[in-house]
Formats: structure tokens, sequence, C-alpha cells
């Protein structure tokens, strides 16, 4: 017989002591029913007396039961393009691009808080293709966008909203990535500190339009980067964009799912804070400017008076109005909450003011990412063919019956 007593402990074959043993059966009990097939075993306890102590079988899983994967939430946006490039999601030459894209929106974010201080603020002096005033941050976010994705030699062609035609990138030496991107969208908003982005799209590069520098002419080089540039969304590659506000988030898609990276500012790392995205299904939320009601086509006219009287849902309560007047900052809040967004065209501006390659292709990708739309109200923005590199469409996106209901008004008209 052993010993007993509070100065003694009793081990059994595997090195448990008594507590450990009845602590474990207690909980194998516990999982797998108080009526398991037991086996008696006597143990010697402080008190002098002995406990049949019962051993229950081990639990099998049921057949059906469903094994979640753990939560990537807090994973740096570093460690999760290694993890896209060992799934073959994508290749080690698009990681490259998106993390010097991310090193752009790190740079930009900087700038931007400190622009009130930094003299930063006010326009440049110039204005764009578009013949929009430039400001100073939308000069030098455009310049930071080129240089690090020149000096990334994954990119064989970059197309900015800033620049009058696509460039070249002589600096290449593999990948041959088109870059697209607004380098910094709602730079109007940038003097009153509301939010700003930048939004991008990748695709990949038409090899037979790729520039030959030994022997093609200067004419020869840009119409090969112009027909690089003008591809359909549909072969967008990737797309994101990054949001200057409160925090600086930068929300990526690589054709599987929406993600999106809060910056940590102890640390300068992006991190996932938003694991697959999904907008939901409808939301009571419209994101328009109302103040060109007078001159929209009168289908438009008559779906914005719907939503004041409950819209598709006819419960009577009008839907909320949120306006930012910044694309990024619209979008973001409609991803996440549901409702729509909609620039349209007017009697001013017939395919209104959002350019299809850098604005409503990337914005669209995303959006159909997360489970939404994106469209001109007449058909699917991924399938439009731009003709020219700064070409404008309608755009509206959102939660996908939302669309649906806006494409019902205008499609009848």
């Amino acid at each position: 017989r052993a010993p007993t007593g509070p100065c003694h402990r009793v081990f059994d074959r595997r090195g448990r002591t008594s507590a450990m043993i009845v602590a474990a059966t207690t909980q194998a009990v516990a999982l797998g029913g108080a009526h398991a097939v037991l086996r008696g075993r006597r143990l010697p306890s402080n008190r002098g007396s002995s406990k049949v102590i019962q051993k229950a079988p081990a639990v099998k899983p049921r057949r059906n039961a469903v094994v979640t994967s753990a939560s990537a939430i807090g994973t740096n946006l570093t460690t999760w393009l290694l993890r896209q490039e060992m799934e073959r999601k994508i290749d080690g030459e698009l990681a490259v691009v998106l993390s010097s894209v991310s090193i752009a929106c790190k740079r930009i974010a900087s700038l931007v808080q400190k622009a009130g201080i930094s003299g930063m603020t006010g326009v440049a002096g110039a204005v764009n293709v578009q013949g929009e005033d430039q400001k100073k941050l939308d000069v030098i976010s455009n310049e930071i966008f080129c240089e690090v994705l020149r000096t990334s030699g994954r990119t064989g062609v970059i197309a900015s909203e800033e620049e009058d035609t696509p460039v070249a990138v002589e600096e290449t030496y593999n990948g041959n990535y088109v870059v697209v991107f607004d380098p910094l969208d709602g730079s109007s908003n940038i003097d009153a500190a509301v939010s700003t982005g930048s939004i991008f799209g990748v695709y990949s590069s038409d090899q037979s339009c790729v520039p030959d520098w030994g022997a093609d002419d200067e004419g020869v080089v840009q119409e090969k980067c112009i027909t690089n540039v003008c591809q359909p969304g549909n072969n967008l590659l990737a797309a994101g964009y990054c949001m200057y506000s409160s925090s600086t988030i930068l929300v990526l898609t690589v054709g599987h799912g929406v993600y999106g990276f809060t910056l940590d500012p102890s640390i300068g790392e992006f991190v996932l804070s938003h694991e697959d995205v999904k907008i939901p299904e409808k939301g009571k939320i419209y994101s328009f400017n109302e103040g060109n009601y007078v001159n929209w086509e009168p289908g438009l006219k008559e779906y914005m008076d719907a939503l004041k009287k409950g819209g598709h849902t006819e419960d009577g309560k009008p839907y909320s109005a949120r306006y930012i007047g910044s694309l990024v900052g619209d979008f973001h809040r409609t991803m996440l909450y549901g409702g729509i967004y909609g620039y349209p065209g007017d009697a001013k501006n017939a395919n209104g003011k959002l350019r299809l390659l850098y604005e409503c292709a990337p914005m669209s990708f995303i959006a159909e990412q997360a489970g939404g739309m994106g469209s001109t109200g007449r058909g699917r923005v991924l399938d439009i063919r731009p003709e020219e590199v700064h070409q404008r469409v309608p755009f509206y996106t959102g939660s996908r019956e939302e669309v649906q209901y806006l494409e019902s008004f205008l499609q009848e008209a």
C-alpha cells in the first residue's frame, strides 16, 4: 500500500499525479457522456479513503463535424503575401508589386497627416489632363507611386490619373505588370482633413505589346503602352485602395476575396484587420451628390424619389443619405455597412466624372470579390473595354440588391 498524506504524491505509469488523472478523467466524462464504458482503479486519497476513478473512452469526432481554420487576423501584409504565393494565388513578381504599392501608401499616409503643418495644402498651380486643379499632394503622391513602381523592377507600364499618357518603364527586368492608379482620390478634401485615398489595379502584360527599346521609336512605344493599358476590368489580377483617415487602411484583393489591413504606426506595418470582407446583400444607405438632381435623367430621379419612400423594401422608411465626396471613403463605408454609392452622368457630364481605368474598374473588382456589384446602371463595369486611357463612365456600386434595384429604373428608361 502506498503511503498517504499531504506530503506524498502518487504517480501512474505515465508520470501523472492523481489530481491530474482526476482532472483529465472528469473532462473526458464531460465530453464523452456519463454512460461511457468504464474501467475501475483505486487511488489513495489524502483523507485515507479510496475512490473509483472512471476512465472514459476517447471521443471520436462526428463525420459531419466542420473543422475551422485559425483566423489570420493580426498577420502582417508581408507574411500574408507570402502565404498567397505559397498557395499559388499570386506569383513572387506580383507579390513584389503589391508590397511596393504598400510602401507608397505608407509614405503618402505620413504626408497626409502632416499636410497642414508642412505647407502641402492648397493647389500646385497646375491642372491635370482632365482640366482639374492639381493639389500639391496630388503631384507628390503621383511621384511617390511612380518611383516605387519603377524601382520594384516588376512593372512594364504604369498609368496614372495625373499623367497625360501611360509610361513605359525601362528599369523592369522581370514581371512586366501593368499598374494603373489614382495616387490621391478626393484630394479636394485635403485642406479640410477629410478622408482621402489611393486606388490601384494590376494587369498582366500583353507580350505582343511590350515595347522593344532597341528597335521601336517613341511613337511605337507610346502606342504599345496604350494598348497594354486599355484592358477590360475582367483582366485585373489584383486591385485595392488605401484610405487615409482616422486610421490608414489598405484594402486588397488578388481575386480570392477581399482583405483589409490597418497600418500599425508603432511597428510601421500593415496588419490584417478585416478578413474575407463581404458586402451586405442590401442596406438602407445611399451615397449620391443630390446637388445635381435637377440635371439627372428621369429614371434616376424616380429611383431617388423611391428611396425616400422606402425603396424596394416598401416599408415606408426612407433610406439614409451619407456623402463624403471621396470615392474611397464612401466606398469603404458602403462595403462595410451595405447600401449603394453612385456617381451618375448628368446633363453637364454625360458619363459622370469617374475614370474607368483608375477608379471604376478597380473598385468594381473589389465589390464583386466582396459579393457586391459594380455597374454603369445599364451594364457591368468589368465588361467594358476602354477606348481611351482617361475614359469616364457613370458608376454605381455596393450591395447586390441595391444596385439591381437601381438598374431596374435605368434599364427601363
